[in-house]
């Protein structure tokens, strides 16, 4: 057994990682034993600026991480848009705790991870950046992608949104028309009185389906119901979050009614959430940097399959890295919105690719990526 894993360690040896540069105050790297965790912080760049119902950004805040072990290096990243209340300073600090020395063999993903979780309440996007480097290590170190390890089917993987955000209708129309083609349905942020004005805006240049997220924009429930239906005889497929997080009653409302499902996204964070959410939303969008990682965003999807809701995947913006992880699992999802990566103009990896609207993953151990 011992040399079967010797020689698979040496058969997926990763590239050689790039130089690094510390956190502003805190160390870049630590050993950690057999394993070394190493962290910088990297700003990511949008190529247009990107505006839902509460917030307008050009950038986005990012740690990348790497995991080495035995010569083979796992990579993972932390995330953090305005609405998660994390910093580049709070996730630094986090990983500065991180002492993989507790562990010699990083196939003890369960021990490392409940480790790791029990260092603080919150920190999800921190966590995420530690669990999806370990992911990445150990599917490098066993020789397989974790979608293979999951026993799921790469040819099911669905069709990715493309994100059309808040913007004049002019704008609007340009973002739609660079997607036409490349994408098989976008999802559109709302919640703003110009909802109907976008919504036209895209239809004057195609009929592809649409998803809309509210992002918590609207607040009444008899406007909302009446906007969906709607949006329905629009094309629309789905809603994200129409309603705020502390709504519940309503929003359970709305779903009974709605002729489309209703999928919540600032309402769940974490397995958790999960099952208290059963019967007020039709379904969940899971994304790596609320739940802290793969491991929990994967027994999420079971677990609201096991309860009848829809799952969907989705992100912040994130290079490829944390793309290529949230796509491992996404052909046992209902819907993906994997398209962070391709908001940035400044991507550090090589990994899942949308071909013909599909999301295509890399046919490489761990989450598939590779430095550029």
């Amino acid at each position: 057994m011992q040399n079967r894993r010797d020689f698979l360690k040496t058969s997926a040896l990763a590239a050689a990682g790039v130089a690094l540069v510390g956190c502003k105050g805190f160390s870049a790297s630590h050993s950690s034993g057999p394993m070394t965790l190493r962290f910088f912080p990297y700003e990511l760049q949008l190529r247009h600026t990107f505006t839902v119902a509460s917030y307008s950004r050009t950038v986005t805040p990012d740690v990348q991480v790497e995991i080495t072990y035995d010569g083979v290096t796992g990579y993972g990243e932390a995330s953090m848009p305005p609405y998660l209340g994390q910093s580049v300073e709070s996730v630094c600090n986090f990983l500065s705790k991180v002492d993989l020395s507790r562990f010699p063999d990083p196939f003890c993903l369960e021990d490392i991870l409940a480790y790791v979780d029990s260092l603080s309440p919150g920190d999800s996007a921190a966590k995420a950046a530690v669990d999806i480097a370990l992911h990445d290590l150990v599917g490098k170190l066993i020789g397989q992608p974790w979608y293979r390890i999951w026993g799921l089917n790469p040819s099911k993987t669905p069709s990715t949104t493309f994100t059309i955000g808040i913007d004049t209708e002019e704008v609007v129309r340009e973002k739609t028309l660079e997607a036409v083609g490349k994408f098989n349905i976008l999802k559109v942020k709302v919640g703003l009185d110009t909802d109907e004005a976008m919504i036209r805006a895209i239809r004057s240049v195609t009929d592809i389906p649409l998803a809309v997220d509210a992002n918590q924009g609207w607040k009444d429930r008899s406007k909302a119901l009446d906007e969906i239906c709607w949006l329905k005889e629009q094309g629309v497929v789905m809603v994200e979050q129409p309603l705020p997080v502390d709504r519940l009653s309503d929003i359970a409302w709305l779903t009974e009614r709605s002729p489309l499902p209703i999928f919540a996204d600032e309402s769940i964070q974490r397995l958790s959430d999960v099952q208290s959410l059963s019967g007020i939303f039709s379904g969940i969008n899971i994304k790596l940097m609320k739940c802290a990682g793969m491991r929990e965003g994967w027994r999420m999807a079971q677990l609201a399959r096991a309860l009848g809701m829809k799952v969907m995947v989705g992100c912040m913006t994130e290079t490829s890295c944390g793309i290529s992880a949230a796509a491992q699992f996404s052909p046992y999802v209902d819907f993906a919105d994997l398209d962070g990566n391709l908001l940035i103009s400044n991507d550090r990896f090589d990994g899942v690719k949308v071909v013909e609207g599909r999301l295509s993953l890399p046919d490489r151990p761990g989450i598939g990526v590779i430095p550029l």
